[in-house]
C-alpha cells in the first residue's frame, strides 16, 4: 500500500498482537492525521485518514453532518445486518431511542442484584477453591457475556456460545468466512426466541424490540436482527476486555492493588483511569460527506476516517505522563465511550459491571496476585485491546 509522504512513516502493526501507542505518539507530534491510500481491510481502495489528537477526534465525533457513520454499514453490515451504528440524523435518534431506555443508569440499578452480582459470584465460585486460575478464561470472558444475554433475554447457559459468535462477528472484516458463519448461526438461534416473544412478551429487551414500532410500523426482521447482532457482541466483548485491562493494571502494580483493596472508594477512579489508559476499543469509523480539512490535512469527500480514541486518550497536551496508569491523575474527561450522537449506549452498564465485578473479585479471591510460574499478562491488539490470559494465584478461603 502507499504510505503517507508528509513527514511520517507509518509502520504496519499486527491487528491482534500489535502495540500501536508509540506510533500514535509520534503521529500526534509529527503528523496528526495519518493518510494511507488503499488496501485497508474494511476500507477498500479509498484513502484512510487516522485522526490521532484529542481535539481533532472530538471535533469529528461531534460533527455527524461532515463525518457520517454510514461507513459502518459497509464493513460491518454484511455480518451484523442493518444497524444503528450506520445511521445518522433523525433516523439514528429514532432507532436509538428504541433501546436507550433499557440502558439508562436509573434502569440499570434493578439489574445489579438480580443479574450482575449473581453472574460474577457464580464465576468466582467456580475458581475460588482452586487457588490458581486464568482470569480471562474463568471470569472476564464469561461474566459480561452472561449479563448481556440476561438483559436481552437469551438463556445465560448459552452465553459462552454467544461470546464465541460475538468475537467472530466483530472479526468479520478480517475473517469473512468465519464472520458470516457466526452471523447466520446467531440468527438461526435467535429466530425461535423472537417468535416466542411475538406470541408472549416476557418483559425483557428482546420483547421490547420485537414489539417496538417506528412511525406505526414494527421493525423489519433485518433491523431487528441487526439490533441483536450489535447489542450482544458489544455487550460481551468490549466489557470483557476492559475488565481484563483493569485487572492487569492492578496485578502488574501491586502497590495499586494494595491501595484499592484497602479503599474501595478508589474503584470508580480505577475504572475511569482504565478507560483512559487502555480502552478496549481504540477507534471508530466515519466517512467524509464533503471535502474538509483536519489539522492542515485535506480530507476529500468519500475518504474513510478512523477516529483513534485510544490515541486521543493519551494526548500529552491533555494528560501528563499519559502512558502511565495513575490513580491520582487530576480528573480529565476521557473519550473511551466516544462523543456526540453515537456516544456508547452501554457505557452505564459497562461501568456498573466493572464496579460490581472488581469489588467481587477483590472480595472473593484473597491475596490475588500474578502466578510466578507463568508469563506476565500483556495487553495487546490494534482495534480491540485486552490480555489474552491473566494467570493468577490466590488464597483458598
Amino acid at each position: 500500500m502507499n504510505r503517507d509522504q508528509h513527514s511520517f512513516e507509518y509502520e504496519d502493526v499486527d491487528f491482534v498482537s500489535g502495540q500501536p501507542y508509540a506510533q500514535w505518539a509520534r503521529a500526534r507530534d509529527a503528523c496528526p492525521v495519518i493518510q494511507t491510500d488503499g488496501g485497508i481491510v474494511g476500507v477498500g481502495e479509498r484513502p484512510l485518514f487516522q485522526i490521532t489528537r484529542r481535539d481533532d477526534v472530538e471535533r469529528v465525533l461531534r460533527d455527524p453532518q461532515t463525518f457520517s457513520s454510514s461507513i459502518n454499514g459497509e464493513h460491518m453490515g454484511p455480518y451484523m445486518g442493518e444497524l444503528i451504528l450506520a445511521m445518522d440524523g433523525q433516523e439514528h435518534r429514532t432507532y436509538r431511542n428504541l433501546v436507550a431506555h433499557a440502558f439508562r443508569a436509573s434502569q440499570l440499578q434493578r439489574w445489579e442484584e438480580s443479574l450482575i452480582r449473581p453472574s460474577i459470584e457464580m464465576c468466582i465460585a467456580d475458581i475460588a477453591p482452586l487457588g490458581r486460575a486464568d482470569l480471562v478464561r474463568g471470569i472476564t470472558k464469561r461474566f459480561p457475556a452472561r449479563v448481556i444475554c440476561a438483559v436481552v433475554g437469551v438463556p445465560v447457559e448459552d452465553s459462552a456460545q454467544f461470546q464465541d459468535w460475538s468475537e467472530q462477528i466483530n472479526g468479520g472484516p478480517m475473517h469473512p468466512k468465519e464472520g458470516m458463519a457466526a452471523s447466520r448461526a446467531m440468527r438461526e438461534y435467535l429466530e425461535p426466541l423472537v417468535e416466542a416473544r411475538r406470541a408472549e412478551p416476557q418483559g425483557d429487551l428482546l420483547s421490547d424490540l420485537v414489539h417496538a414500532e417506528v412511525d406505526g410500523e414494527k421493525l423489519t426482521d433485518e433491523r431487528l436482527y441487526g439490533f441483536l447482532r450489535l447489542l450482544l457482541p458489544a455487550g460481551a466483548e468490549t466489557t470483557y476486555r476492559l475488565l481484563g485491562n483493569a485487572l492487569t493494571a492492578l496485578l502488574v502494580h501491586p502497590h495499586l492493588m494494595k491501595r484499592v483493596r484497602a479503599d474501595r472508594e478508589l474503584v470508580p477512579t480505577l475504572i475511569e483511569e482504565t478507560l483512559r489508559w487502555e480502552t478496549s476499543v481504540t477507534q471508530v469509523s466515519r466517512v467524509a460527506t464533503t471535502d474538509s480539512e483536519i489539522a492542515g490535512r485535506a480530507i476529500p469527500a468519500g475518504g474513510a476516517v478512523a477516529v483513534v480514541v485510544g490515541s486521543a486518550n493519551r494526548d500529552a497536551s491533555v494528560y501528563e505522563h499519559p502512558d502511565e496508569f495513575d490513580l491520582d491523575r487530576p480528573a480529565h474527561n476521557h473519550i473511551a465511550f466516544g462523543s456526540g450522537p453515537h456516544q456508547c449506549l452501554g457505557m452505564h452498564l459497562a461501568r456498573l459491571e466493572m464496579r460490581v465485578g472488581l469489588n467481587a473479585i477483590l472480595d472473593g479471591l484473597p491475596s490475588l496476585r500474578l502466578d510466578p510460574d507463568r508469563a506476565p499478562p500483556v495487553i495487546e491488539g490494534l482495534a480491540f485491546r485486552g490480555p489474552l490470559a491473566l494467570p493468577v494465584v490466590f488464597d483458598v478461603p
